[in-house]
């Protein structure tokens, strides 16, 4: 039987040891293989991040020249998987699509039966560039738009925005959008990274695990919250409601605010400042404020009346809104970036590989109970 009790939802429960991703959730710290994210969002690059998650250390201006171009080298999407979703009902969701998509990837990957370290890199680069490609294409298609084929020389942020938008990126809206990439990057044992492990630990493949991942990342109380942040500015910019009143309404009928308080940090998400300023920054630099005030309104009255503090869903909504990126797509965008910080742990699994297989605290009828024959039952 199990030594210890688990709290619910395995809250305060460590499930496996790596060098990967620290968390300090009382002093509001977050940081890649040692480097504190602030420093990373500051100075770093969506590439050099990646490769730190994969690598363990920052590299050189050869080893980053080098990775930045096989990252670009690998996008490109089979004729197949393009037909696929164009076959895709119209009412499929985008995360519907890049769950299926990227489970279809392995069709057509030389390596997909190949599960060492070496191998898993490889996938881990497909992986990391087909994602966004997927993201992009589907959005074009469903909108009746032709695909834009993928640029070499942009950066993975700005390769992103051209594909999706069909024009080149300013360098403030690619900057933006890098920065989030290197916020969403990886984020410990949160439960689509964790579903990631479990899966890989079976010995099962990569993309297995990424599409695993993918399915827990897709719910509402996981990456689907900037969804949930964004519909409520919409519904208050309907109305044409004071924010602050739209929100103490909701409370009063316990309604859930979608945005704020964290599992793990008791003080401010550490990503969270840096999306407040890249929102506001955004706001004004394009002249349309609104979705960075309304959100600054609503975030001191939340932090007033319940001391709750946005997490990184919060600003992300308003950041995303502002370059003009439809909501639905929040969450793929979330992927996108997040799959740097999935393949980093799945590698990291496979390297020193045992079945996770946790147990789990009976609370069943008291054993034993008599079997009572089926003309006995009452």
């Amino acid at each position: 039987m199990p030594t210890a009790v688990a709290g619910k939802g395995l809250e305060g429960v460590v499930a496996a040891n790596s060098g990967i991703c620290w968390i300090d959730g009382e002093a509001g710290v977050l940081s890649y293989r040692g480097i504190d994210i602030h420093d990373l969002a500051e100075n770093s690059t969506f590439e050099e991040t990646t490769y730190l998650l994969w690598n363990g250390i920052l590299p050189n201006q050869l080893e980053l020249r080098e990775f930045t171009s096989q990252l670009a080298l690998a996008r490109e999407l089979d004729q197949r998987i393009i037909d696929l979703m164009r076959s895709f009902p119209p009412s499929a969701s985008p995360m519907e699509v890049l769950r299926t998509t990227v489970s279809a990837l392995s069709f057509y990957d030389a390596d997909e039966k190949d599960n060492s370290h070496d191998a898993n890199v490889r996938k881990a680069y497909n992986l990391t560039a087909q994602i966004a490609m997927i993201v992009a294409v589907y959005d074009r298609l469903r909108k009746g738009k032709e695909i834009v084929p993928p640029d070499r020389s942009l950066s993975h942020a700005a390769n992103f925005l051209w594909m999706l938008n069909g024009e080149k990126p300013s360098q403030t809206a690619t900057r933006t959008l890098d920065i989030a990439l290197v916020l969403h990057a990886d984020h410990e044992l949160n439960a689509s990274t964790f579903a990631a492990r479990v899966i890989a630990a079976t010995l099962s493949d990569i993309h297995s695990a990424i599409t695993g991942a993918i399915g827990a990342l897709k719910g509402p109380l996981h990456g689907g919250a900037n969804e949930g942040v964004m519909r409520l500015l919409l519904n208050i910019d309907k109305e044409g409601a004071d924010p602050v009143e739209y929100v103490k309404g909701m409370l009063a009928a316990r309604q859930k605010i979608s945005g704020f308080g964290h599992r793990v940090y008791k003080t401010e998400d550490p990503r969270a400042t840096h999306l407040r300023r890249m929102s506001e920054q955004l706001g004004r630099d394009s002249g349309k404020p609104k979705w960075f005030e309304m959100s600054r309104a609503i975030e001191l009255y939340i932090n007033e009346e319940k001391k709750l503090n946005a997490n990184v869903d919060f600003y992300s909504a308003s950041t995303y809104a502002t370059l003009g990126i439809d909501i639905d797509l929040y969450t793929p965008i979330f992927a996108v970036s997040r799959i740097a910080g999935w393949a980093a742990h799945v590698i990291e699994q496979l390297d020193d590989n045992r079945l996770i297989r946790p147990r789990a605290e009976y609370c069943g009828p008291i054993y034993p109970s008599p079997y009572i024959p089926v003309e006995e039952r009452p």
